[in-house]
């Protein structure tokens, strides 16, 4: 046989490269049946055999008894096949022995390439099939070598790619360093399978709390949901099942074991354990700690919410470059507008003043319809009729009547800041104008000394 010791070769292969036995014996059959063909003929019928407890490969070449050859690799006489059957008919087909050895060793170097081909492309299946179970989990690798910036791992069984963009901040690694990530994706591409890791990716931290949290992996306490912005600052929303668990502390742990331990995976990057809540007004005020929050106005239309803060809170709330907002936005998933008690009181006292220039709206009225969601007369002016009965209790005549003054004071508004903006800009133009005659006296007056000069002299000389 070409392939000495083949059985050896097949279990050796299938244990270094996860590749199953089966695939590789067909991979072989596949191969012989290439080679013999190359030597007997492109027609020949060619079955190999494979005795899995002996390693043993045999291989017949099926030929027809015909009374008159045509294809010889495919076709013998019936005194051709006297020889290897004495009784054999006219349209019996006979299988003949070969020995592989007669293939050459050009038959056999095709056959080498052939195997090499298919066991490449199992590896490459065996490779997908292997990981793509471990896409959404934490892996470990080592450093082997950089490409243009990104990180190659080595994974043991294939290689991952670390891209700069799920890389952290500040964060180096040399070759032979282990390093820890999250599976992104696993990609099946011709030349095999690509692993994309992130250490970036909100997922990686809520991957670290369930592999440091007993109470995580258990399911009594539930992570609801991550934001990160990575090498800095994150949040991670939990809750519990088990009314006798408090899902923050569990995930703290004992003098802050757990989650320092995540810290320190993460370079130093702050989390924040935020207790969820089924009512998003408690969960917001939970997400934007440690900020103080004095009372919150939901427009559940939008999923948006105004939340005002005492002033000393203000810039607590909305965090270093707005971190903790933005990630507090990130985790409940509604739009957060941060706004301080004295912004929020001066923006009150404008909005009730705008809708009390309309006639016959006094301050309650304006609470209602403030509450109702029109803080000035731009909002009424846009409002539908329907709308403003249904927060106001007024007939529709009279909140008919309110919008369209609201809409004529608005047109009179805009009136008057054209009207301004074109007298500010004559008195520009005048001022240009007295500036340039200024400026043009006093070259006349210089232009007319020479001559006064002249005159002197003139005095002199007589």
């Amino acid at each position: 046989m070409f392939i000495t010791d083949i059985k050896r070769v097949i279990d050796q292969v299938s244990r270094e490269k996860g590749i199953d036995a089966e695939v590789l014996i067909t991979t072989i059959k596949e191969a012989i049946i290439s080679a013999a063909r190359k030597k007997i003929g492109a027609r020949a019928d060619i079955e190999v055999h494979y005795d899995s407890k002996s390693g043993d490969v045999e291989v017949f070449h099926f030929k027809e008894v015909v009374e008159e050859v045509e294809y010889s690799d495919s076709e013998l006489t019936l005194e051709e096949g006297y020889e290897y059957d004495p009784e054999c008919e006219i349209g019996d087909s006979l299988g003949i022995r070969i020995d592989t050895e007669e293939f050459g060793r050009i038959a056999a170097q095709s056959a080498k390439q052939v195997i090499i081909q298919k066991m490449r492309e199992a590896e490459r299946n065996a490779v997908y099939e292997n990981f793509i179970h471990k896409k959404g989990k934490i892996i470990n690798g080592i450093v082997q070598r950089f490409d243009r910036g990104s990180i190659i791992a080595n994974l043991g069984q294939a290689e991952a790619v670390l891209r700069p963009r799920d890389q952290m901040p500040r964060e180096n690694y040399k070759r032979g360093d282990r390093i820890r990530a999250y599976v992104l994706d696993v990609l099946e591409e011709s030349k095999g399978a690509q692993i994309l890791l992130s250490r970036t990716h909100p997922e990686f931290l809520v991957e670290l709390f369930k592999t440091e949290v007993p109470e995580v992996a258990e399911g009594i306490v539930t992570l609801r949901g991550a934001a990160r912005v990575p090498g800095l600052r994150a949040k991670i929303a939990v809750s519990s099942i088990d009314s006798d668990v408090d899902p923050v502390g569990a995930c703290v742990g004992m003098k802050g074991n757990r989650v320092q331990s995540i810290v320190q995976e993460l370079r130093g990057e702050k989390i924040d354990i935020v207790q969820w809540s089924p009512d998003i007004a408690r969960f917001v005020c939970n997400a934007l700690s440690p900020a103080e929050i004095a009372r919150v106005i939901i427009d559940e239309d939008n999923q948006s919410m105004e939340v005002i803060v005492n002033d000393e809170y203000l810039s607590i709330a909305i965090g270093k470059g707005g971190q903790n907002v933005s990630l507090a936005c990130e985790i409940t998933g509604w739009h957060l507008e941060v706004t301080s008690e004295e912004e929020y009181s001066r923006e009150l006292k404008q909005g009730y003043d705008s809708l009390m220039r309309l006639t016959d709206v006094g301050l309650s009225l304006a609470e209602a319809l403030f509450k109702g969601g029109y803080s000035s007369i731009v909002d009424i002016a846009q409002a539908e009729i329907e709308d403003i009965v249904s927060v106001s209790d007024l007939e529709e005549s009279r909140a008919k009547e309110i919008v369209e003054e609201a809409k004529t004071i608005l047109v009179k508004d805009e009136e008057l800041l054209e009207a301004q903006k074109v007298a500010e800009t004559a008195d520009l133009s005048s001022d240009t104008q007295v500036e340039a005659k200024e400026q043009e006296e006093p070259e006349k007056e210089s232009k007319e000394e020479p001559e006064d000069d002249q005159a002197v002299q003139e005095d002199k000389d007589n």
